[in-house]
C-alpha cells in the first residue's frame, strides 16, 4: 500500500492495480467510450473529451500508446502523450491509483480490471500538477490537449442556421465535438432535470445522423453522459415508441440500444431546446486520419507579456495598447470558393494562454483575453521591422477582432479578409497582467506569420 503522491488524495490511499484486482488489464476489447465513468472528481469536461476521443482511433492511440499492458514488459510504469503549446510530449506515471474501500475514486471502466481511462487521467493529472488542478474545465481544453487542434464555440441560442450541417460535416472529418447546458447558479452545477439531462455538465456528441420516421426526414444526435449512467427520457431515447415504428435496419445502422450506459439519440430540435453551447475541434493536419480531409496551414507564435514591457491591455488603455506583442500576418491566396464574388482569404485565430491551470493552486486564475487585428502597410510597417507606435492606433480601427474578451484558456475566431498584410495584437483586457501565450493563425490557403 502507498500514499498518493498528487494533491487532493490526502483522504484516501492508493494502491497499485495488482492490489486492487487479479489479472488487471490495460484495454480489454479496444479502448471505447464504455470504458469511461466519472469518480469524485469534477472533470466531466475532461472524460467527455476522452468519450470524443475513442471514436478516432488512430488520435486515441497517439494520445495511448497501445503497446502497454500488465504482463509483457512490465515495468509498474505506463506513459501517455499530449499535445502541449506546439510540442507533443510524452508523461510517464506509475500504476498506483487513489482508493477507497478498494475501490477506485475517481475515473473507472465499466469493468473492473480494466485500467487504461484511470491511468490517462492521472497522467492528465500530472501534467498539471495535481488531480484538484483538474476540478472544473472547458471540453475544449482536453480535446485541444489530445490533438493540438483549434476549437470553435458555438452559443446553440445564436448559432447559425446549418448549424446541423456543420455539426455532421464537421463529425464526418474527425473533429471532436461536445456540448453542455448552462447552470445559471453554481448550486445546479451537476443537478439532474425531469428530462434526464443535467445541468452545468458536459456531454460528448457521438454521433450525428439523419434517418426516416414516418416518411419524414429526422435529424438525430447522439450524446454520452461521462458518468456512464443517466440519460435522457424524451423522444428517440433508449425506451422510446419512436425506436419501434422505424426499419430493424435502421435500428442496426444507428446501434441502437437498450442500456444504462449514459449514451443516448435525442432528435436535433430537442438537442436546440435543451443545450447552450457547443464545442467543435477541429483538427490539425498532423491529426487527420486522411490525406483526402481539408489541411490547415498553420502559423505558431510563443510570446508573453510582461508588466511595464509588453502587457498594454485592450485597446480601452490607448496609452499602453501599443506596447502589447505584435504579429504580422501576410494573407497571401484567396479561397478557392469566394462567396459572392469576393476575393478572401479564410483563417481562424487561436489565442492561448499558457499554464493557468497548473498554477492555479498558487493563485493564477486565468486572465480575461482576446485580440483584434490591423491591416497594415509597408509604409507603416517601415520595412516590416518596426513595432506599430502609438498614433497608429489612435488613428486607425481594427479590421476585425474577436467577439469579446473573455476569461478561457482559449479564445478563437474564423475571419474573412481579402489578401493583405495585417498585424495582430493579443492582449489580456486589464494591462500589466504578466503571462504567456501562444497565438495561432490557421488558414486554408498559404500564409505567413512572425
Amino acid at each position: 500500500m502507498h500514499f498518493c503522491f498528487l494533491y487532493l488524495c490526502f483522504s484516501y490511499f492508493s494502491f497499485l492495480v495488482q492490489e486492487i484486482c487479479e489479472n488487471p488489464e490495460f484495454i480489454i476489447g479496444g479502448a471505447n467510450r464504455t470504458d469511461i465513468c466519472q469518480g469524485d472528481l469534477g472533470d466531466c469536461w475532461f472524460l467527455a473529451a476522452i468519450a470524443c476521443l475513442t471514436l478516432n482511433e488512430k488520435l486515441l492511440f497517439r494520445v495511448i500508446p497501445p503497446d502497454q499492458s500488465f504482463t509483457e514488459n512490465y515495468a509498474g510504469i505506463f506513459h501517455f502523450q499530449f499535445w502541449r503549446y506546439g510540442d507533443w510530449i510524452d508523461v510517464i506515471i506509475d500504476d498506483c491509483l487513489p482508493t477507497f474501500n478498494n475501490q477506485l475514486v475517481f475515473t473507472k471502466s465499466s469493468q473492473r480490471n480494466e485500467f487504461w481511462s484511470a491511468l490517462l487521467e492521472k497522467a492528465y493529472a500530472k501534467l498539471h500538477g495535481s488531480y484538484e488542478a483538474l476540478k472544473g474545465g472547458n471540453t475544449t481544453e482536453a480535446m485541444e490537449d489530445f490533438t493540438g487542434g483549434v476549437t470553435e464555440f458555438y452559443e446553440i441560442k445564436d448559432a447559425p442556421k446549418d448549424l446541423f450541417k456543420i455539426m455532421k460535416k464537421a463529425f464526418e472529418r474527425g473533429s471532436l465535438i461536445g456540448c453542455s447546458i448552462d447552470a445559471i447558479v453554481p448550486a445546479q452545477f451537476e443537478t439532474r432535470m425531469a428530462s434526464g439531462l443535467v445541468k452545468g455538465h458536459a456531454y460528448s456528441v457521438t454521433g450525428v445522423e439523419e434517418t426516416t420516421f414516418k416518411a419524414e426526414k429526422v435529424k438525430l444526435v447522439r450524446l454520452r453522459n461521462p458518468w456512464g449512467q443517466v440519460e435522457w427520457n424524451g423522444s428517440w431515447s433508449d425506451n422510446s415508441k419512436e425506436w419501434n415504428i422505424i426499419d430493424k435496419s435502421e435500428n442496426a445502422r444507428l446501434q441502437h440500444q437498450i442500456k444504462e450506459d449514459g449514451e443516448f439519440w435525442m432528435s436535433f430540435d430537442d438537442f436546440m431546446k435543451n443545450f447552450t453551447k457547443l464545442e467543435i475541434c477541429n483538427l490539425t493536419a498532423d491529426a487527420l486520419e486522411s490525406d483526402r480531409l481539408q489541411t490547415w496551414t498553420v502559423s505558431v507564435n510563443e510570446g508573453r507579456w510582461v508588466r511595464g514591457c509588453s502587457a498594454g491591455g485592450c485597446r480601452n488603455f490607448p496609452d499602453t495598447y501599443w506596447t502589447n506583442p505584435q504579429y504580422r500576418l501576410k494573407l497571401l491566396e484567396e479561397d478557392d470558393d469566394p462567396d459572392d464574388n469576393e476575393i478572401v482569404c479564410s483563417f481562424l485565430v487561436a489565442l492561448m494562454q499558457k499554464n493557468r491551470r497548473k498554477d492555479r493552486k498558487m493563485g493564477a486564475n486565468l486572465y480575461t483575453i482576446g485580440f483584434a487585428i490591423y491591416e497594415v502597410t509597408v509604409v507603416q510597417m517601415h520595412g516590416n521591422k518596426q513595432h506599430l507606435q502609438k498614433d497608429f492606433f489612435l488613428y486607425n480601427a481594427s479590421k476585425d477582432r474577436c467577439k469579446s474578451y473573455i476569461n478561457m484558456r482559449e479564445v478563437s475566431q474564423r475571419f474573412r479578409l481579402p489578401p493583405s498584410e495585417y498585424v495582430i495584437i493579443p492582449s489580456t483586457y486589464e494591462p500589466h497582467q504578466e503571462g504567456e501565450f501562444i497565438l495561432r493563425v490557421f488558414s486554408e490557403k498559404r500564409n505567413v506569420s512572425e
